[in-house]
């Protein structure tokens, strides 16, 4: 296995490859020419699980699963592109036809067919996960032929080309056993070698896929929680790409002999929900009050520099269907009036949640929120929780402010609008009919200007009704080593490392 040494007492640079080995380097296993190239990759979070259907909306399992699956189709430039369908076409206001690629096999070389995606499509509705409410209108899906799937649906749905770029497809008549995903078979550039959930995952080059061919031989995702770890693995050469650095860190890391540092457009953002099941968030001047109580362009200056800017709608400006809204005063005298307007001469008292390690900065901005509330009697009592028992609270309702970042997946608006926002949706108590209607017909539309207008309407409304707190947009940003090439972090920020070499 090829690995580069941190000995830089090797004295033959020229050498490289041959010598590496000699030089004592980690995780070197050989000392010839021939030997394998590995590529690892160090993100913020790891994967919880391969089983990308029971985590469809977490980011770090996406990440680890389109290396070995793949999707219908893929989001280039924020429209649908094809993947491992070649086209597809809506016949009529309730069906989808899609066209298959011939020719692809499983890493197993068994043949893709429509009943794969039958089955892997069925199995994740059937979950009823952050994904489901996107494809809730399917009545059904007929594997027409073994190059054709049809989706009958109850009503239109015009985002189902952009929503199929998050399904991954695996073998329609295995995805339901927990032992396929401890060690997924797909159709992608790597084969899955191995899953150690406190560890790494560990891949493979598929020498039999369809596509361009992956650069690398091996492939390791790490796991290394602490950002102090990630960084001095990388400046030792025991990492050769991170993601995600938080701002106070970027120094370490930017202007490095021996790295490359870069950064780009993001669909992360952060917010802040209120619990409206409850009081005193059920007010919308409360909420509102909330808002104008933080200096947040301060804030988000202090805290982020020029990896964060001040949000200007509940969707970053890199997803389709923002809006530019003006961002909330900051006004706390106005915030006292409001909360006084609603019951509450003297302040509230509440909480607020996060995840521990869950996002840049993330303590420091739920800390500067919580002192400027305190300037405008409102006490805030933190709750800092392990990624797993915030995970179960936030999904039990069981806090009054959560604070987290999250991402619109597709890169369309339809994705956090319509899966977060409606009154079925019920993810945070909040329920307003004239937006459900916008959004459903949003949803349905096949003209790209009609729906960019209607989710103008939709975000304009989450806005003014304070909803959530939307304070930043998060830049993406990664550093490498200088011998990779190839590497782009795109938008969505979960890199497809197929293309990546190491020289």
């Amino acid at each position: 296995m090829f690995a580069r040494s941190r000995a830089r007492g090797c004295l033959v640079a020229v050498a490289l490859v041959i010598g590496l080995t000699a030089c004592g380097g980690p995780g070197g296993s050989g000392g010839s020419a021939g030997e394998e190239r590995v590529l690892r990759y160090a993100p913020q979070l790891f994967p919880v699980s391969l089983d990308v259907q029971q985590y469809p909306a977490e980011e770090a399992v996406q990440t680890a699963v389109q290396q070995g699956l793949e999707t219908l189709t893929a989001m280039k430039d924020g429209q649908p592109a094809p993947k491992l369908a070649t086209s597809w076409e809506s016949p009529d206001p309730k069906t989808w036809v899609f066209h298959l690629r011939d020719g692809v096999t499983f890493s197993d070389g068994r043949p893709f067919t429509a009943r794969d995606v039958k089955g892997s499509v069925e199995r994740l509705v059937s979950l009823k996960g952050p994904l489901a409410p996107l494809l809730a209108s399917i009545t059904g899906i007929d594997a027409t032929d073994d190059h054709t799937v049809t989706f009958h649906t109850s009503a239109p749905l015009g985002t189902l080309p952009s929503t199929l770029s998050l399904v991954f497809i695996g073998q329609g008549d295995k995805v339901t056993s927990d032992a396929y995903w401890r060690k997924p078979i797909g159709t992608g550039p790597f084969t899955f070698d191995s899953f150690s959930p406190d560890d790494k995952v560990e891949f493979s080059r598929n020498d039999t896929y369809w596509g361009a061919k992956a650069k690398v031989a091996k492939l390791e995702i790490l796991n290394m929680p602490e950002i102090s770890a990630r960084i001095t693995a990388l400046n030792n050469d025991e990492v050769d790409v991170l993601a995600s650095i938080p701002p106070d860190q970027v120094a370490e890391v930017s202007g490095v002999d021996g790295i490359r540092y870069g950064t780009g457009p993001s669909f992360n953002y952060y917010f802040i929900w209120f619990n409206q099941n409850n009081k005193p968030f059920d007010d919308v001047r409360v909420r509102q009050a909330m808002v104008h109580a933080i200096d947040v362009r301060s804030i988000v200056g202090d805290l982020f520099g020029d990896l964060g800017t001040v949000a200007r709608s509940p969707v970053t400006q890199a997803v389709f269907g923002s809006a530019e809204l003006e961002p909330y005063s900051y006004d706390p005298a106005l915030a006292r009036k409001l909360l006084a307007e609603a019951g509450y001469p003297d302040g509230i008292t509440t909480t607020i949640q996060w995840p521990l390690a869950g996002g840049p900065n993330i303590r420091a901005l739920a800390q500067a929120f919580i002192s400027a509330w305190e300037k405008a009697g409102i006490k805030v009592r933190p709750q800092e929780k392990e990624r797993a028992t915030w995970l179960k609270d936030f999904g039990a309702l069981k806090w009054d402010m959560n604070l987290q970042t999250n991402t619109t997946g597709t890169g369309d608006a339809d994705f956090t609008l319509n899966r977060l926002y409606t009154c079925e949706a019920k993810r945070m108590g909040y329920c307003n009919k004239e937006l459900d209607s916008i959004l459903a017909k949003a949803r349905g539309s096949l003209d790209q200007d009609e729906r960019k207008a209607l989710y103008a309407q939709a975000d304009k409304i989450i806005w003014e009704d304070a909803v959530g707190i939307f304070p930043v947009d998060l830049k993406n940003n990664y550093a490498v080593r200088d011998n990779v090439k190839g590497l782009e972090m795109p938008v969505s920020g979960r890199p497809d490392f197929s293309q990546v070499s190491v020289g």
